[in-house]
């Protein structure tokens, strides 16, 4: 509802393995949202390919705005909690051409502090999200 996710940049890309998002253009949205936990949920779904899953630390219900997208087969993230809550059902085709050219280089203190203004001047072939819009 807020545009959160408007213009984010896909900031972590581990060819293989998954695609990390979930850090808004705004630093100072990032800010009002990033300590606003989730509760954690049982694993129901396996992390395979497609599944969007939280990410999260080894603390117990330290979900927040960051997301992941599963690229291959990673159950093995499931025995650690980390939840897949929705499905990419069409287009992953696209999820797989997201630039993997600067791996975990983005620093995610800073794009948490600087936003988009840091991705940008440092990172110039990074892909983006353009928009996300609630279907109810």
């Amino acid at each position: 509802k807020v545009g959160f996710f408007n213009e984010a940049g896909y900031f972590r890309v581990i060819h293989g393995f998954m695609v990390q998002f979930g850090l808004a253009a705004d630093p100072k949205l990032t800010a009002k949202y990033e300590s606003k936990n989730l509760m954690d949920e049982p694993v129901r779904k396996s992390n395979q390919r497609g599944k969007i899953t939280f990410a999260k630390s080894g603390a117990p219900n330290s979900r927040t705005t960051q997301v992941f997208i599963n690229y291959g087969d990673n159950s093995r993230l499931d025995r650690d909690g980390f939840t897949p809550f929705g499905e990419v059902i069409f287009g992953m085709e696209s999820v797989d051409k997201i630039t993997n050219e600067y791996g975990e280089k983005p620093n995610q203190g800073i794009v948490k502090d600087q936003g988009n203004a840091y991705l940008k001047a440092n990172f110039p072939k990074l892909d983006y999200i353009n928009r996300v819009t609630l279907v109810k």
